[in-house]
């Protein structure tokens, strides 16, 4: 479990294929801290560790994820947002996440708004997925609060801290992103589903 709060900026310094699976390593401040078979979200994926050397890292993502995420366009140098799994007793800053992404979504138009920026992203207009405004919504792994919401699509305001601390300082319009829906509104609509 995670909270969608960024810990740190990490940055892909190689990829390696293997069969159907892609091994990432990854440079972060936090490596130190990191032990074999933690898990870490990477813009939002729960991947495990599974080799550390120095401040390197790496990860595994087999071909479901590559699939389902982003990840498969990842290159080299990429910043990738990282947070370390929650902790029981922590406080809870962001909101409930999982690190499994639902589908990948689609930068639609970026708009400064004179102290934050504004983000519309795009997703599948066939899923079921939904959100609501001022409810959460998990970008790349940064948890955020939906500000306009309409079907197969929303806004999110990003404050200066959040877009100089995550790769939203990278993002472009055309980009796609990560997105995983509240637990709650998935849940929600899924019980509709069965009326």
């Amino acid at each position: 479990m995670f909270t969608g709060i960024i810990e740190s900026l990490g940055r892909l310094m190689s990829i390696e294929k293997e069969s159907e699976n892609i091994h990432f390593f990854i440079q972060c401040d936090f490596t130190h801290a990191l032990k074999i078979d933690q898990s870490v979200a990477h813009n939002g994926v729960c991947l495990t560790v599974v080799d550390i050397d120095g401040d390197v890292y790496k990860v595994t993502a087999i071909r479901e994820t590559l699939e389902k995420t982003n990840l498969k366009d990842w290159k080299l140098n990429d910043q990738i947002n990282l947070e370390r799994g929650m902790k029981l007793g922590d406080r809870l800053d962001g909101h409930i996440v999982q690190g499994h992404v639902d589908e990948v979504g689609r930068c639609k138009n970026i708009t400064d708004a004179n102290g934050s920026t504004y983000y519309t992203f795009e997703y599948d207009s066939n899923s079921s997925n939904i959100t609501i405004e001022k409810g959460s919504i998990t970008v790349n792994g940064v948890s955020l609060t939906v500000v306009n919401s309409k079907r197969n699509e929303f806004s999110v305001a990003v404050i200066p801290y959040t877009k100089n601390h995550t790769n939203f300082n990278n993002l472009q319009i055309g980009d796609d992103v990560n997105l995983e829906f509240d637990v709650i509104g998935k849940y929600v609509s899924r019980l509709q589903a069965f009326k």
